[in-house]
């Protein structure tokens, strides 16, 4: 069998063609320049077939110039969005850390005012750490305690007045039982006419905004509306600390004496910060009315 010859591939060399073209295109030049006139027709009839390709080229190289010009933009607007949502951010914490040491200040401001009240009683701050069993501060926790020169029986304060009085103390804790308590009776007087009551917790009335107030004397001569401060006769409350303001008195059906409501002064909702009186009421003079629990 004969063996197939194999053609040679016919091959240039790309020297050869750039050679080539180099001196075909240089020769254009020159036959355009020496044969202007004649090659004019030419040039216009070239001209005609690529101005349109020209326009269609520069409308495509104008939309995709138009999209990467939009592309770039977008990534720079999400660049600058994700920076300012950074910043808006940082802000809105910086806005939070103040608005948070705001707040602290007011609540310093008006322990100060209160402290201010009653300049001859020695005070302690405590915040509230704790409370027990319902949306009400009957009895809580604060966080200071023996080691802050606070014990147990010490009168404790708040907002405008009275809240109530240290029943436990620990080394950094004490307990407080406010005067809205069911335990608790306050013995009391209207500030007024120095006429004696009795202050008495109820938690059932303080959802209604008031506690009861007992024993006032059906000959009284107090009106709705008079402040109640603490009494001079308690052996554990200091005296003259305002609790409330009096409503609604009426006669008992035993027709001896006669009863009322109290708005206390202070909000047992939504305490958080208290005074503690640490000077202890001398309790040699008299007993109380009542015991405090």
């Amino acid at each position: 069998m004969k063996k197939k010859r194999r053609r040679k591939k016919f091959s240039i060399h790309p020297k050869y063609i750039y050679i080539s073209l180099s001196i075909l295109c240089a020769l254009l030049v020159v036959l355009s320049f020496r044969f202007s006139d004649q090659f004019r027709t030419f040039k216009t009839t070239l001209g005609d077939v690529v101005t349109p390709m020209q326009s269609g080229i520069n409308a495509v190289g104008k939309w995709i110039y138009g999209k990467m010009d939009l592309l770039d933009t977008k990534e720079k607007l999400l660049k600058e969005n994700k920076e300012l949502k950074q910043k808006l951010d940082a802000l809105s914490y910086d806005n939070k850390i103040l608005a948070g040491e705001n707040s602290d200040l007011d609540k310093y401001r008006e322990l100060f005012k209160l402290d201010q009240q009653y300049p001859d009683y020695p005070k302690v701050a405590a915040t509230v750490i704790g409370r027990d069993g319902n949306n009400w501060f009957n009895l809580f926790t604060i966080d200071k305690g023996k080691e802050d020169g606070v014990d147990v029986d010490m009168n404790v304060i708040a907002g405008n007045g009275l809240v109530g009085i240290v029943s436990e103390a620990g080394k950094h804790y004490a307990k407080v039982r406010s005067i809205i308590d069911d335990k608790s009776n306050v013995s009391s007087m209207f500030e007024n006419t120095g006429e004696t009551c009795m202050v008495k917790g109820n938690m059932q009335s303080i959802y209604k905004g008031f506690i009861d107030v007992t024993m006032i004397s059906n000959t009284a001569e107090a009106k709705d509306g008079d402040a109640v401060v603490t009494s001079r006769i308690s052996d554990k409350f200091l005296p003259g600390l305002l609790v409330g303001y009096i409503s609604n008195i009426r006669d008992e059906t035993d027709g001896l004496s006669k009863y009322a409501q109290l708005t206390p002064v202070v909000s047992f909702d939504k305490l958080e910060t208290v005074l503690i009186i640490t000077t202890l009421k001398d309790n040699s003079e008299i007993e109380d009315i009542k015991n405090y629990d």
